[in-house]
């Protein structure tokens, strides 16, 4: 099941399916990263894109910005960076023998932080209460953010030298974390085609008020009380493996995911169902967002590291053994 299936003309599908082919206009391929990023703000979460630079990770950020409407900043995180760079500071004004706030480039729709994993300590701290609580607080004073309100990381997995791995809390904290992988030859060629000219320009869609009204109605999108049990059922799975038929995980999980992935799947279904134009939630939508919103807050132990076991297979794993419910949806209701 796909974006491509049949919506209406003039839904909130067919406007959703619109910002995605205006995104597309400019990323060649990627088409998984950038679904993943609209259903990202539709669940009102955050996004990790992990890859190798020069795979459109960046581009793809501020292209869904200008598609969406709505203000965007971005943050490139170097070691020497400090907290006040990202979320402001006082200055003193001799004129006025006073200090006045000045707000950080966090007061946007939507934040790009360029290789997050740069960042020293301090100023992961400051962006996870960014995160977290969607407000800076400055000389005693709260300013909240703006709304709606999104981070958009990126991060170069393979590279060692002068990175700061992110803590758990912090990877804990992101709705999804996208692998984002080289395109293929096809891709590549069309690549050349589109960007050795004149780069396309994408169109504004959306607005930062029907985006709010887009991520309300998602929000109201039913869930059965069956699929509701097949998520818990996915989440416990990865704290207790063995009671669900896979005693050899329990050896490869140090610690399971925590009550924020079984929020997140609900969440990220729930968008996805909204963008495929149905009101209600499906065990599919869930399968097809378990890994995004699963595997990088999964905790193996040191040997299944040393090993190299992905977080990624473990979750399909789980996937393939705990079996989703049959649900019939009718014009009604659940059947």
């Amino acid at each position: 099941m796909s974006l491509a299936e049949h919506v209406p003309p003039g839904t909130d599908a067919e406007v959703l399916r619109q910002a995605i082919t205006e995104v597309r206009r400019v990323i060649v391929g990627q088409e998984h990263m950038v679904e993943r990023l609209l259903v990202a703000l539709l669940a009102r979460g955050h996004c990790l894109l992990e890859g190798v630079p020069g795979v459109a990770k960046t581009l793809a950020a501020s292209t869904l910005a200008t598609v969406v409407g709505g203000s965007f900043a971005r943050i490139q995180f170097t070691p020497d960076l400090v907290p006040s760079d990202i979320v402001g500071t006082r200055v003193y004004h001799p004129s006025k023998e006073s200090f006045d706030v000045e707000l950080g480039p966090v007061f946007v729709n939507l934040l790009l932080a360029d290789e997050i994993n740069r960042a020293p300590a301090k100023v992961q701290s400051a962006l996870l209460e960014v995160m977290a609580e969607r407000q800076v607080t400055l000389a005693g004073k709260t300013h909240p953010l703006p709304k709606p309100f999104i981070v958009l990381a990126t991060q170069n997995p393979i590279e060692s030298e002068g990175v700061y791995p992110l803590p758990e809390v912090q990877r804990d904290r992101f709705l999804f974390r996208v692998k984002v992988g080289h395109p293929t030859a096809q891709e590549e060629l069309e690549i050349i085609q589109r960007m050795s000219t004149t780069p396309p320009e994408p169109k504004t869609v959306l607005d930062p008020q029907r985006l709010i009204a887009l991520q309300d109605l998602a929000e109201k999108v039913s869930v059965h009380q069956l699929v509701a049990d097949y998520v818990v059922r996915l989440v416990m799975a990865t704290r207790s493996p063995a009671e669900y038929g896979m005693p050899d995980l329990a050896d490869v999980i140090e610690v399971g995911v925590s009550p924020r992935a079984t929020l997140g799947l609900i969440a990220a279904g729930r968008a996805l169902a909204l963008m495929r134009g149905r009101d209600y939630l499906l065990p599919d939508d869930i399968r097809d967002v378990a890994v995004d919103v699963m595997s990088h807050r999964l905790m193996l132990t040191f040997d299944a590291l040393a090993d190299g076991v992905d977080s990624d297979d473990v979750v399909r794993r789980i996937l393939a053994t705990v079996p989703p419910p049959l649900v019939v949806w009718n014009n009604q209701g659940p059947a």
